[in-house]
């Protein structure tokens, strides 16, 4: 499957795949968090009119990607997938503009990797909800083996399986048209990510939300100018990131900047990997959520019409996820300071075709996940659900993926990352600025994190 820089290449899939091979610098491909911003902070409201809703409903894609998730007065795990395209959900290009504020290149540039994975798991008893994210370059199994790649990086189940699919419908396009058979590729691409993302982690996946780098983008503008803390001054000409360290106030533009950010090259001595930025989008996720509280956004029906107007044509969802039903989880969300957790890596490595990628224990992230999901109870818990009869639920130990031969990491280091990840973290008030600790560390919203 690897090619050569200089390769002719048979499909736009295929030239996206090399240019994301050249690891040297180069420029990876982000579309933020979105999903979380739009479902949890604009439609997560509830209180809107029909009218409104209605409104939302017309300028989103629907997917059948996934059918009878579980309703949301059960346990609910929902995948927010962030695509490395530079065009729409429609597949149509953006707008100049754009492409300069996103300084990420132009229509050409990008491809299909989901290049933001978070699970939001939300209790279906009101209690804290968790947002897992999942670092994009984890190397596992690919549900289905897409284009014949049995084992790749997480992110590249969709590009694959849609490739694959863009190949099968064109060739038998069963009467749909291009747009159509365009549609029916993105919806095999979602299916083999939610299916990769189940299998890896051991869990349902019940609903989906998937945004586009242009959506992030259009919310950033919405509700600018957006309050971020970093605990050290820090620049990259390849994000277009340029902060000074300390609380401060950003443009869209910057907000951009500041979640695509995974290096600093002005060699201060400030070290940047992917783990930092999946950190940057929690930290900007719970700051975002702070501010717009503070400020009554959420609801002030005019502000939420104008978030909701800009991400027509950049969203999609799967059928089933009821808008309105999910609003009325919002006060769990915000009140309740959902906690935030990134799953750990062994180390960096490389797979067998060359490419960079994170080695994991799977077993051992499918342990934490279930621990995540399905906590114990605490020890003055425990007498009482003895009592009463019930038991836990099954923890999950199936080790899933298997990691490509590589130089472990100690067990004393794999055991800190994960303890580290579980652990409870600061509960700051609404208004406070705390340092967030690094991505191995549990986050816990409610405030403006200060990061790397």
């Amino acid at each position: 499957m690897r090619k050569s820089d200089d390769a002719p290449y048979s499909n736009l899939y295929q030239k996206s795949l090399a240019y994301d091979r050249r690891w040297v610098y180069r420029r990876r491909r982000v579309a933020v968090l979105a999903g979380v911003l739009a479902v949890v902070l604009v439609v997560g409201a509830g209180i809107w009119a029909v009218s409104l809703y209605f409104g939302f409903e017309n300028g989103i894609r629907r997917s059948q990607a996934i059918s009878g998730g579980a309703g949301l007065d059960q346990d609910v795990n929902i995948l927010l997938m962030g695509l490395d395209s530079r065009l729409d959900e429609n597949g149509k290009p953006l707008s100049q503009e754009e492409y300069d504020a996103l300084h990420s290149g132009s229509a050409d540039d990008g491809g299909y990797n989901s290049n933001v994975l978070m699970v939001l798991h939300v209790p279906k008893d009101g209690s804290q909800a968790t947002v897992i994210s999942i670092p994009r370059d984890d190397y596992v199994d690919l549900a289905g083996a897409p284009d014949g790649v049995k084992q790749g990086k997480v992110k590249q189940a969709y590009g694959y399986r849609m490739d694959e699919a863009m190949r099968e419908l064109s060739a038998d396009p069963k009467g749909k048209s291009q747009d159509e058979t365009y549609q029916a590729a993105r919806d095999e691409g979602r299916k083999a990510e939610i299916a990769t993302v189940e299998n890896f982690l051991k869990i349902k996946i019940d609903h989906f939300v998937e945004v586009t780098m242009a959506a992030f983008l259009s919310v950033a503008k919405a509700v600018a100018p957006i309050t971020v803390c970093l605990q050290e001054a820090t620049k990259d000409t390849y994000s277009g990131a340029d902060f000074k360290a300390g609380q401060q106030q950003l443009t869209a533009q910057q907000a951009v900047a500041f979640v695509r950010q995974r290096r600093d090259t002005t060699r201060s001595g400030v070290e940047l990997t992917d783990l930092d930025r999946a950190r940057r989008q929690q930290a900007f996720i719970s700051s975002l959520a702070t501010q717009l509280k503070q400020k009554g956004t959420i609801t002030d029906v005019g502000k939420v019409t104008g978030i909701v107007d800009a991400l027509k044509g950049k969203m999609a969802l799967d059928e089933g996820l009821n808008l309105i039903d999910f609003g009325m989880k919002a006060k769990q969300l915000t009140e309740n300071k959902t906690k935030f957790v990134t799953l750990p890596i062994v180390e960096f490595g490389w797979s067998d075709t060359g490419e960079s990628v994170n080695i994991v224990d799977a077993g051992a992230i499918q342990q934490q996940v279930a621990d995540l999901l399905n906590p114990q109870p605490t020890p003055t818990q425990a007498p009482a659900q003895a009592a009463s009869g019930q038991s836990q639920p099954a923890v999950a130990s199936d080790s899933g993926a298997q990691a490509p031969a590589a130089t472990q990491a100690t067990a004393q280091g794999q055991a800190k990352s994960a303890a580290s990840a579980a652990a409870p973290g600061p509960s700051p008030s609404p208004t406070s600025t705390y340092n967030a600790g690094d991505w191995s560390d549990a986050l816990i919203g409610g405030g403006i994190p200060c990061v790397k």
